[in-house]
């Protein structure tokens, strides 16, 4: 894959401000090894091939560790600092409604000296409107690539927030259905919501760790202005992740509810059964009386005999009826 099918924006960022255009990859480095201190490139990749990451950490000489990491994703939210470099992965989310799935991609910001690269894999937390975001305030942008690495932090954590919202909406339409009196079984709809639930969880509690590390400012190639800005994103993190985590328990605790429903279901079915097989069970015993081949059966010969006996057994078939009536079977 060529090295501009998979380059969203390069550009060249000076006192706050974006210079000139969009640049290639050559020009970028070029603008690299010129600028000034408050100069530096950004570099956006979305779902790259290998070879153009790669080509991408040897032109700017990217630990081949964390290269290789951008290049296979799959990766847990972590920080990790090279010397001068810092790499960071991200989770990122979108939550798809029609299917109610929560689609999970990643992306890898390389953080060093005049530059930063970052690697988006799948179509969740796009980067386009944040940059022209970020250009639009050039205070923000003057503190550098340490600025860059908080906004994008930011927007990923403020579209887990997003995803939230969609998940507590199915979230309680499951709950309103079941709790609803209704004969239907959403257990199955209730168990994959679950699972997208968890597989958000798994996604954004890792990243705590690495933006407390970015709060307190002890990261050496970071801009220590920036850490107040990183702690508001922990905040929001936080929250976020106790709320997947009620979503989570609440899900348990309305599966459990249903199972329990069905249960009851089942064994008034069953209830039901019984008491219409105990009622059958009376004529069904007087019959197979009278089908015996006896010839001396008292009131065979009697003429009142048959209507006396059909009025016995419905009587107690009736009775047993009532009965079970008012004990709730029937």
């Amino acid at each position: 894959m060529p090295l501009q099918h998979a380059v969203v924006d390069c550009a060249y960022y000076e006192d706050g401000c974006r210079k000139g255009g969009v640049l290639d990859v050559d020009e970028a480095f070029l603008a690299v090894e010129s600028a000034g201190e408050d100069g530096f490139v950004w570099i956006g990749l979305h779902n790259p091939a290998p070879e153009v990451v790669e080509a991408i950490g040897e032109r700017f000489g990217l630990p081949p560790l964390a290269v290789e990491d951008a290049v296979h994703a799959h990766q847990r939210p972590k920080l990790e600092v090279f010397d001068d470099i810092l790499f960071m992965v991200f989770k990122t989310a979108r939550y798809v409604d029609a299917e109610e799935l929560v689609e999970i991609g990643e992306l890898m910001l390389f953080k060093g000296p005049g530059f930063v690269v970052t690697v988006r894999h799948g179509e969740a937390s796009p980067l386009a409107g944040l940059r022209t975001d970020l250009e639009a305030h050039p205070d923000l942008l003057h503190i550098g690539p340490s600025a860059v690495l908080y906004a994008v932090a930011d927007r990923i954590v403020d579209d887990y927030a997003v995803v939230l919202d969609g998940l507590a909406v199915d979230v309680d339409e499951i709950e309103a259905e079941v709790f609803s009196g209704g004969t239907g079984t959403p257990a199955e709809r209730i168990y994959r919501l679950k699972r997208e639930v968890l597989a958000f969880k798994r996604a954004i509690d890792p990243l705590a760790e690495p933006l407390e590390r970015l709060s307190q400012g002890s990261v050496g190639p970071l801009d220590p202005r920036t850490a107040e800005y990183f702690s508001d994103v922990l905040d929001h993190l936080l929250r976020d992740a106790e709320q997947v985590a009620g979503l989570s328990e609440l899900l348990t605790n309305v599966l459990n509810a249903n199972i329990a429903q069905i249960n009851t279901r089942d064994n008034q079915d069953m209830r039901k059964i019984s008491a219409w097989l105990a009622i059958i069970s009376v004529p069904t015993m007087v019959v197979g009386v009278y089908g015996m081949n006896f010839d001396a059966m008292p009131e065979l010969r009697w003429e009142a005999g048959f209507p006396l006996v059909i009025t016995l057994v419905l009587a107690v078939c009736g009775a047993l009826y009532g009965r079970f009536k008012r004990a709730g079977w029937l």
